[in-house]
């Protein structure tokens, strides 16, 4: 994805420009993160806040924390979220240590593919360690598909690092969560992954 995508005041036309469905694709982490209640949720990767808007909608009396490399776009995201509902605000990279825990609920939308592979399987381990036993991550970006016939996303390889699919979803196990898919379209896809509840003592 090219990176004027990092700027705030043009980032919704050019995404749905260059996603064209990225409606659903938001609405469909929105649906997956009312599957169960939340009041504390982390936001990664979180840009203007369009995920954070649609998913605190579903959550009327959570906060959220907003974590992402650009102050730019964290800044347009303050401005478009009620100040009430935004907990904390952090400009940082995926590669850095995660806030204190423990979350409900964890979101990231087309963040994530900028990472390395390794950097991914770290990331998720660090999302198990600061989610809620029972607590929901939930996952939508692009992929490497089987079926190379299937990416239509543009990608560019200094800045995007997309892996595929099967592969995430076993890192997510590895990290201890487990993860199912929700919705597929090409090259993009959408995952749930839970973190299971701790065994009665």
């Amino acid at each position: 994805m090219a990176q004027n995508h990092f700027e705030p005041d043009s980032y919704l036309e050019f995404v749905r420009l260059e996603i064209p469905e990225y409606d659903e694709l938001e609405e469909t982490v929105a649906e997956a993160a009312s599957a169960s209640a939340a009041a504390r949720i982390l936001d990664l990767g979180a840009g203007t806040g369009e995920t954070a808007r649609r998913v605190l909608e579903r959550h009327p009396g959570a906060s959220i924390v907003l974590v992402d490399s650009s102050a730019e776009m964290l800044a347009a995201a303050r401005e478009a979220l009620a100040e009430d509902r935004v907990e904390s605000v952090l400009v940082q990279r995926l590669e850095d240590p995660l806030p204190p825990g423990p979350f409900d609920l964890v979101v990231s939308a087309l963040a994530v593919h900028h990472l390395e592979s390794a950097d991914k399987q770290v990331l998720f381990e660090r999302i198990a360690g600061v989610l809620k036993p029972g607590g929901r991550f939930v996952l939508a970006d692009v992929i490497v598909p089987r079926d190379p016939g299937l990416a239509s996303t543009p990608v560019i390889s200094e800045f995007d690092r997309p892996d595929r699919l099967d592969d995430q979803l076993a890192w997510m196990g590895e990290a201890g969560l487990e993860p199912s898919v929700l919705w597929t379209n090409g090259d993009l896809a959408v995952i749930a992954a839970r973190r299971p509840e701790m065994a009665a003592a």
